[in-house]
């Protein structure tokens, strides 16, 4: 298809979502199925590499867009039958409605959760051959498919409702940032605040990561798009390619845990915990800060094996470069925090008032000078950034909301959480490292966002059952599926990074670990120490336990990378850990 379709269906998607937001209330069996039908071209045929996945994906895409328009004409008498199916034609659709899910997935990301997925959808059409406890009483097809389908507790259900409401407006806000100078404001910021100091190019490279992430709520697209512009820089003063990989590869994945956006997965929680957008963003502030600290520290240890000099003078932006760029993100930023600790505000109504400020800024350059070419060809890459993005986040959800609704109907959930309580016999600490590890090998092929849906819907119980709090359970789960960003044998932010710089990924990937450090460390810190996540309550109690874990971290860092003497750099580690673990806040 033409490029103008594009341009004009990202344009459509943008609008639908907008008007959601201001439009009121819309009957969830028609919006939830219309965000569907939006992504169907995106994830079908948008991708498509060979002529026989366009033709295959556009007959897909007309069919599912049949399926979902049948949903939303008929909203009113679907919801009448209580997610039971009448007749083989509605069980016909509703098969075929999955079926098309499936494939939007897996030509969105592959194929590990759609498989996990179609695991799913056959143990409940057959489980009840399944002997033993792991086995259920069996399920009618009119009732399962139904529940799944036209009713609000598989495909249409809460996470897709997250979906449609939040996390689109902010994948939208995000993209509108990014198409104007919001991005060039990041790096000028980073380069004059941390550019003139030792391993300043690489402290550059973790602050404009930061930044960058907390709007692009992707590892990925944050190490192709920061690392396009920090990568050069460091090769070029003589950082050492792994250690110039490592750096991008980690600071890149702490934007999914960077407030005040984070990423998708965020905006999931607050379905699944009930709690407000606001107190999640505070409980993950600290946490994050620590995360960050942990890599500034390991960048200043590594600067004691290698020569690491700061950005030349004549490349650090100029103070006026900065205070104008930094205007275009802090503008923005401002407009949302006010909307929602300030006016009270909805996280998305706050995120579409910020929107639409973003967007006026996109008229304008780093000079305020305007120029109609350049306005019309950003407000294009918004509108084809956005719709993308849109798209492949929903299929993710979407597909993952199989997964969910299956766990409920059939009981598994809880089979797998008793499962998980009697392996780690009944102590929490072995409950979490089970947990640690089911969130790294899921994630090694599925989302972040996938992989924390799936392991806190079957383990998140087991932890609250075990004495965490419900946020600290989520919040742990959270860090945890993000391991496999920077974790081999699957670490899609190490493998962009190595291959940008040309250097052996697994090099990268052992300095990344060793940079990351406070990705497998502060997720376990929270559990030990309760109050790190209390800023909103207990502000003080908070910043001591957060004092004392960045010691902790500290000393570890150090232990790990610096050139001491290896005595020494036990000590470090085994002083960090008494630090962070014993005596908890």
């Amino acid at each position: 298809m033409s490029r103008p379709f594009w341009i004009i269906l990202g344009a459509i998607s943008i609008a639908f979502h907008l008007w959601l937001i201001f439009s009121g209330l819309v009957p969830n069996l028609v919006s939830r199925p219309i965000h569907m039908a939006l992504a169907l071209p995106w994830a079908l045929i948008f991708v498509a590499k060979t002529r026989a996945q366009q033709v295959s994906g556009a007959i897909l895409t007309v069919i599912g867009l049949l399926g979902c328009g049948w949903i939303v004409f008929n909203h009113a008498a679907l919801a009448d039958q209580y997610g039971f199916l009448m007749g083989n034609d509605q069980i016909a659709i509703s098969a075929v409605l999955l079926v098309i899910v499936l494939e939007m997935a897996r030509r969105a990301i592959g194929w590990p959760l759609p498989l996990v997925a179609s695991l799913a959808l056959l143990y409940a059409l057959f489980g009840e051959y399944v002997p033993g406890e792991f086995g259920h009483p069996g399920l009618p097809v009119e009732s399962m498919l139904g529940t799944l389908t036209i009713a609000e507790g598989g495909l249409w259900g809460s996470l897709t409702g997250v979906s449609v409401s939040i996390v689109s407006i902010f994948v939208i806000f995000g993209a509108v940032l990014n198409g104007g100078e919001a991005g060039q404001g990041f790096m000028n910021v980073a380069g004059a605040a941390a550019g003139r100091l030792k391993g300043g190019a690489a402290k550059v490279s973790v602050v404009s990561s930061a930044l960058f992430g907390s709007i692009s709520g992707s590892a990925s697209a944050n190490v192709a798009s920061t690392g396009a512009i920090t990568l050069p820089a460091m090769t070029r003063l003589g950082y050492p390619k792994r250690l110039a990989a490592a750096v991008e590869a980690v600071a890149s994945s702490g934007g999914q845990i960077m407030p005040p956006l984070m990423g998708a997965g965020a905006f999931v929680m607050v379905e699944l915990t009930g709690r407000p957008y606001v107190d999640i963003m505070v409980a993950a502030t600290l946490p994050a800060f620590l995360y960050f600290l942990a890599v500034w520290v390991g960048i200043n240890a590594f600067a004691m094996r290698f020569d690491l000099p700061g950005v030349p003078k004549e490349d650090r932006p100029t103070m006026h470069a900065v205070l104008i760029t930094s205007c275009f993100f802090l503008v923005p930023f401002t407009i949302l925090l006010w909307g929602m600790f300030g006016a009270g505000y909805t996280p998305q109504y706050s995120a579409c008032l910020a929107l639409i400020v973003g967007a006026g800024l996109l008229f304008l350059d780093g000079n305020l000078s305007f120029d109609r070419a350049r306005t019309k060809d950003r407000f294009i890459d918004v509108c084809l950034n956005a719709g993308r993005q849109v798209a492949m986040i929903g299929s993710i959800i979407l597909c993952a909301s199989i997964v969910i609704g299956v766990l409920g109907l059939t009981g598994l959930g809880v089979k797998i959480t008793s499962l998980l309580l009697s392996g780690s016999g009944g102590m929490l600490w072995p409950a979490l490292l089970l947990t640690a590890l089911a969130c790294l090998i899921l994630g090694m092929e599925v989302p972040t966002t996938a992989a924390y849906v799936i392991c806190v819907s079957v383990a998140g119980p087991a932890l609250i059952e075990l004495g965490l709090d419900p946020l600290q359970a989520h919040l742990f789960i959270f860090w945890f599926a993000l391991l496999s960003t920077i974790t081999p044998p699957v670490c899609g932010a190490v493998f962009i990074a190595a291959g940008m710089v040309e250097e052996n990924w697994l090099k990268v990937a052992g300095t990344a670990m060793a940079l990351g450090i406070g990705l497998y460390i502060v997720p376990l810190a929270m559990v030990a120490n309760a109050s790190l996540i209390d800023l909103g309550n207990d502000p003080l109690w908070a910043v001591v336990a957060g004092l004392k874990v960045a010691l902790g971290l500290t000393a570890i860092s150090y232990g790990l990378i610096s050139p001491r003497s290896i005595l020494i750099r036990a000590g470090l580690v085994l002083a960090g850990g008494v630090a962070i673990f014993a005596a908890g806040v």
